[in-house]
């Protein structure tokens, strides 16, 4: 890829999101600064733009039809192509959590924002990905949905979650039915897991800096043309299902 790529980053405001664009940024590509908010969307590409960036603010809700329409309107508008996506923008909703405590809401929020939220924008964005020479697709995940290790005894997989947890799972699953509809396409589209960073969406208890946490998505969205696709990786590699 050349420095005339564009990436899009969906809640990339702050935390991860923040400094995947600001890794995506340092490579020399363009990068669409996703976020609802538009004052912490302003900011963020003040500071990426003061640091080099080529950065532009997205207005985009991924739980709003209208949001994202009109964000892909803005990336055709401005591109005419899209040629990395990352897909975020995540809540990890409210406690309780325990499956006989949860708000059968918090469930359905975190879903529409973690599962319904990525398939509505990656939707979206296909048409300009289709125009792209190397497409790819990063669904930021956790490996508290790997399946596998929460049936295993002895892996540390965070608290009982019937909301979040369960969200990923459904995400990574989702992801392996792109990858097997896109095969025959120069989409590559990879789940990855950043790692127990220290952002708000954990009250910032995480032991991994939010950079840290960015490194996979990078990794991912730079994959070579003969790279994997359906896939789950963290720093370490191939996380099980």
């Amino acid at each position: 890829m050349s420095e005339n790529t564009i990436a899009l980053v969906t809640g990339a405001n702050k935390g991860i999101g923040y400094e995947i664009a600001a890794g995506l940024g340092a490579l020399g590509w363009t990068i669409g600064v996703g976020a609802r908010d538009e004052k912490r969307r302003e900011e963020a590409v003040g500071k990426l733009c003061a640091a080099g960036v080529n950065a532009f603010g997205v207005p985009l809700d991924v739980t709003d039809d209208a949001s994202v329409t009109a964000a892909a309107r803005m990336i055709d508008d401005r591109a005419g192509r899209l040629d990395v996506l990352v897909n975020n923008a995540g809540i990890t909703g409210s406690a309780p959590q325990a499956p006989t405590e949860v708000d059968p809401a918090t469930v359905r929020n975190a879903v529409e924002t973690n599962v319904i939220g990525v398939i509505r924008v990656t939707n979206a964005m296909l048409p300009l990905l289709h125009r792209s020479a190397s497409p790819r697709i990063v669904n930021m995940s956790s490996t508290v949905g790997s399946l596998t290790r929460q049936s295993t005894p002895g892996h540390e997989t965070g608290p009982i979650s019937a909301a979040y947890s369960p969200s990923k799972s459904f995400l990574n699953a989702v992801t392996i039915q792109y990858a097997k509809e896109l095969h025959d396409t120069n989409i590559l589209i990879n789940a990855g897991c950043p790692g127990y960073c220290a952002t708000d969406l954990n009250g910032f208890r995480g032991f991994r800096t939010p950079a840290q946490g960015a490194a996979i998505a990078i990794h991912l969205a730079t994959l070579p043309d003969d790279g994997p696709s359906g896939g789950f990786f963290d720093d370490a590699g191939v996380v099980p299902w």
